[in-house]
This record gives structure tokens, C-alpha cells and sequence, in this order.
């Protein structure tokens, strides 16, 4: 069964990553840089203390912080457990793939998909009732996350997990902001 999805996973990726078109190489390359996102990271804070008393804000955005410090460790570590080669460091498909990144790190699962889905997904679950149109935000780790496989660092199977470990541990860290921090904050 792990060989058979494994495998897939391999054939996925590079079928996804070929379909790659030289035109829009610039644009892939920027997309998979943290530093383009600045000026949406900005937007979550400025809608935080437009949304939330001051406290909540800050409060808020310090359990945004301590979440991304849990899921960048979580990730870090399960890589260097899981130790999966990345595409692009793999010698059996690295001449059939298109790499324009050549990151040296392990590959399961994704440090991009993990953060992009965990803040995401806390940012809409604090301000889903607040900003009506909070659920385009998750056009940002989509396109994160797919910029990796263009890029030929990632498979599928390592996007797929680290944006369920990134949405899992942001609602956790919802449900703790609610019982541990928000009745300290009232």
C-alpha cells in the first residue's frame, strides 16, 4: 500500500511539476518567496486591530506567534525523522524534472504548506464572523504550497500533510486561545 502511494505520489508529482512553462518561471519563483507575502501578513494585523479590542488583537497575534514557532518545530523535526529526500535532490527523478529552487533539507512534509495552512486557517477562524470575504485568504497557502512543486522541491503527498498538520494545530490553537487567553483578556 505505502509503496503504491508512494509511487503515485513520485508519478504525481512529476506529470504536475512538467507541466511547468518557462513564461511564467519569474512568477513561480516569487510566489514561493515568504518576503512577497509581507504586505498580506500586514493585512492580518492591521484586520486584527480593526476587528478587536487592542488586548485580543495582541493577545491574538502572540498565539498566531507561539503557533507558527509550534508548527515550524514540528515540521523541522519530522523531517529530519522522516528523512525523504526532495525531488529535486532525489538522482532518480532529478533529470526528469524541472528545478528552479535546490533547497538541501529533507522533504516530508512541507515547511511552506504546514505555515501557510496553519496561519491561514487561524486568521479565518478569528475573523470569519468579522470580515465577510476572509475566506479568499486561502488563495495565498494554495498558491504557496503549488509553487513548490513548480519549483520541484515538494511532492504532493508532503503539501497534502503539512496543510492538514498546518489546519489541525490552527484549530488547535484557536481552541486554546479561547479557553486559556481570551478569559484573561475580558
Amino acid at each position: 500500500m505505502l509503496d503504491k502511494l508512494l509511487k503515485w505520489d513520485r508519478e504525481t508529482f512529476i506529470y504536475l511539476n512538467s507541466l511547468g512553462i518557462e513564461q511564467f518561471d519569474v512568477f513561480w519563483s516569487t510566489v514561493t518567496k515568504i518576503p512577497t507575502w509581507t504586505p498580506l501578513f500586514l493585512l492580518f494585523g492591521f484586520l486584527f486591530f480593526r476587528t478587536y479590542p487592542k488586548k485580543q488583537a495582541l493577545g491574538i497575534i502572540i498565539t498566531l506567534l507561539v503557533m507558527v514557532f509550534f508548527v515550524v518545530t514540528l515540521t523541522d523535526l519530522t523531517k529530519e525523522v522522516v528523512a525523504r529526500l526532495r525531488p529535486n535532490n532525489d538522482t532518480e527523478i532529478n533529470t526528469l524534472i524541472r528545478i528552479l529552487r535546490s533547497p538541501t533539507g529533507y522533504s516530508f512534509f512541507s515547511g511552506h504548506a504546514s505555515s501557510s495552512f496553519s496561519i491561514t486557517t487561524l486568521v479565518f477562524l478569528f475573523l470569519r464572523k468579522h470580515v465577510k470575504w476572509a475566506a479568499i485568504f486561502f488563495m495565498w497557502p494554495l498558491l504557496f504550497a503549488m509553487s513548490r512543486i513548480y519549483v520541484g522541491v515538494h511532492f504532493p503527498i508532503d503539501l497534502i500533510v503539512g496543510a492538514l498538520v498546518g489546519a489541525f494545530s490552527a484549530w488547535l490553537f484557536y481552541r486554546l486561545y479561547l479557553r486559556l487567553i481570551l478569559p484573561y483578556l475580558a
